[in-house]
């Protein structure tokens, strides 16, 4: 497993000292994971975001079905 130091400052250390039972690199590697998934759902929400801003709505009667049937008869097949 890849080892990753953490500096803190004399006050922060002897505080945590002093609360012994806390594993204090599991509170690190948890708060680690949590700002990752916070990070990937802003991402995620950011390309939702930009995805609607590029939405045309198709206009009124417009059928896909319609259009695809009209592409698909107008393409030659080869053999």
């Amino acid at each position: 497993m890849p080892l990753i130091t953490v500096k803190i400052d004399e006050d922060m250390k002897k505080r945590m000292s002093e609360l012994r039972h806390i594993n204090w690199s599991e509170v690190i590697r948890q708060a680690i994971e949590r700002v990752i998934r916070m990070e990937t759902e802003r991402n995620l929400v950011r390309a939702i975001l930009l995805n609607e801003k590029y939405v045309v709505a198709p206009d009124e009667g417009f059928s896909s079905t319609e259009l695809i049937r009209r592409w698909r008869e107008g393409v030659r097949w080869r053999r």
